[in-house]
């Protein structure tokens, strides 16, 4: 099973700052990091687990509506490390966080995650 470690959460204030950590494994399926499409998920309280953000090889990234214009993902390959920065946080993005894998358009599907990281944000 991949291991994925994220790490960064915290309680933040409204209108606060985070950058969120991720430590992928070498390869997916025999897939070396370099060249996989890498995500950020995240699950809000009672809700299904959803996209936030995603980042192709070359650093191409694509991003949920609902973060567009605050969060930024990156990533170091040399590193096998995913990144999300969020700024501007709002108590709807209180939620825990994942990395993973790009699994395709239903999340919720997709059976292997890490822990995840906590992101609360107090109003």
């Amino acid at each position: 099973q991949v291991q994925l470690v994220e790490s960064g959460g915290a309680l933040v204030q409204h209108g606060g700052s985070l950058t969120l950590s991720c430590a992928a494994p070498g390869s997916f399926e025999g897939s070396p990091f370099k060249f996989t499409t890498m995500g950020w998920y995240r699950r809000p309280p009672g809700k299904q687990r959803e996209l936030v953000a995603k980042i192709t090889d070359v650093g191409n990234a694509n991003y949920a509506d609902f973060v567009r214009g605050r969060f930024t993902i990156s990533r170091d390959n040399a590193k096998n490390m995913v990144y999300l920065q969020m700024n501007n946080l709002k108590s709807e993005d209180t939620a825990v966080y994942y990395c993973n894998k790009d699994v395709g358009s239903r999340p919720d599907l997709y059976d292997f995650w890490g822990q995840g990281t906590q992101v609360t944000v107090s109003s």
